[in-house]
C-alpha cells in the first residue's frame, strides 16, 4: 500500500481532535502536534518533503486545512496566531467530510464563496490546475486581508486608504487633523497645484454597514470645495447608502471590504509577493530548420 502526505481535507478531523485537546493553541504548534500524533509514521522523506516555495508539504497541507476550517467556522482564532475549536467543531470532531466543509462556507458570507475548495477534478489539464491553485491562494489571502483591516487602528486605517490611492496614481495627499478633520480624513491632489481635489471617507467596520446617513454627513463635510468624494470601508453599504451617493450632485465612488481588497491585492498594499512560478513549454520554433 502506497504512503503519501495527507491531503489539506484530510487533517480536518486530526485537526479537530487536537484542538479538543488542547483548547487554544498557537497555530505553529498545532501544525507541529498534528504531525507528531497522526503522521509521524511517514517516512522521514516524506516528512520533509518541500513545496515550489520552500513550505515542507505537509505543514503547508494541515495550513490550508486550518484555513477551510476557519472558513467554515469550526474552528476560530481568539487572538493573533492562535487557534480554537468552535462549538460546530465539537459537534462533528471525527466524523466531518470535505462535503461538510464546503456546504458551510458556501452558507457563509466569505469573499468569493463561489470559489469553495472542490474535489480534484480528473479532467483538468495541468495549466487548470495551476490556475485553481493560484485562486484559491488570492482568495484566502484576501480573507486574511480582510480581516486584519476590521482589526487595525482606526486611523492606520486611514493611512492605508491614502496610500492605497496613491499607488493607484492620484496625486499626493493630505492627511486631515485627527482631532478637527470634520468628517474628511484625507484629500488627495489630483494636480499638483491642488485646483482639483479629491476628499476622502475611511470608515473602518467590524460588522455596521454604512447607512444613508454616513453618505449624507460626507457629503455636508465637503463643503463646496469639491464634487469629488471616495467613501471606503471594510464593511458594506446598505441599499439607502448606495441610493444617497449614487443621487447626489457630486461624483461620489463607493468601496466596500471586498472591492477594497481586490484593490489592495492588485497593487500590492499590504502584501508582498512569495513566490513566482515560472512554467514552460516546447519551443516549436527553436528546432525549425534555418
Amino acid at each position: 500500500m502506497k504512503v503519501d502526505i495527507p491531503k489539506y481535507n484530510e487533517t480536518f478531523n486530526p485537526i479537530l481532535e487536537i484542538l479538543k485537546e488542547e483548547g487554544v493553541i498557537h497555530r505553529r504548534e498545532l501544525i507541529r502536534k498534528v504531525v507528531d500524533n497522526h503522521y509521524s509514521h511517514l517516512p522521514t522523506e516524506l516528512l520533509e518533503q518541500r513545496i515550489k516555495s520552500g513550505d515542507i508539504l505537509i505543514h503547508n497541507r494541515i495550513a490550508w486545512g486550518i484555513s477551510y476550517l476557519k472558513q467554515s467556522e469550526f474552528v476560530e482564532y481568539p487572538k493573533r496566531g492562535f487557534v480554537q475549536i468552535a462549538p460546530k467543531g465539537i459537534k462533528h470532531a471525527g466524523v466531518l467530510l470535505l462535503k461538510d466543509v464546503q456546504l458551510e462556507i458556501s452558507k457563509l458570507n466569505v469573499y468569493d464563496a463561489k470559489n469553495v475548495p472542490q474535489q480534484e477534478n480528473q479532467t483538468s489539464s495541468p495549466e487548470d490546475l495551476i490556475d485553481q491553485g493560484f485562486l484559491e491562494i488570492e482568495r484566502e489571502v484576501k480573507n486574511e486581508l480582510l480581516e486584519k483591516l476590521k482589526t487595525i487602528d482606526p486611523y492606520y486605517f486611514e493611512k492605508v486608504i491614502l496610500i492605497l490611492l496613491k499607488k493607484m496614481g492620484y496625486g499626493d495627499f493630505i492627511e486631515t487633523s485627527k482631532s478637527s478633520d470634520g468628517g474628511i480624513d484625507g484629500i488627495i491632489n489630483e494636480d499638483k497645484l491642488g485646483l482639483d481635489r479629491i476628499y476622502i471617507q475611511a470608515k473602518r467596520f467590524t460588522e455596521n454597514k454604512v447607512r444613508e446617513k454616513d453618505i449624507r454627513n460626507f457629503i455636508g463635510a465637503m463643503s463646496g470645495d469639491t464634487n469629488k468624494g471616495v467613501f471606503v470601508t471594510t464593511s458594506i453599504f446598505d441599499k439607502g447608502a448606495e441610493e444617497k451617493a449614487k443621487n447626489a450632485h457630486h461624483k461620489i465612488i463607493l468601496i466596500d471590504g471586498f472591492k477594497l481588497v481586490d484593490l489592495m491585492h492588485e497593487y500590492n498594499v499590504g502584501i508582498q509577493i512569495k513566490s513566482i512560478y515560472e512554467v514552460k513549454h516546447l519551443d516549436e520554433d527553436f528546432f525549425v530548420e534555418q
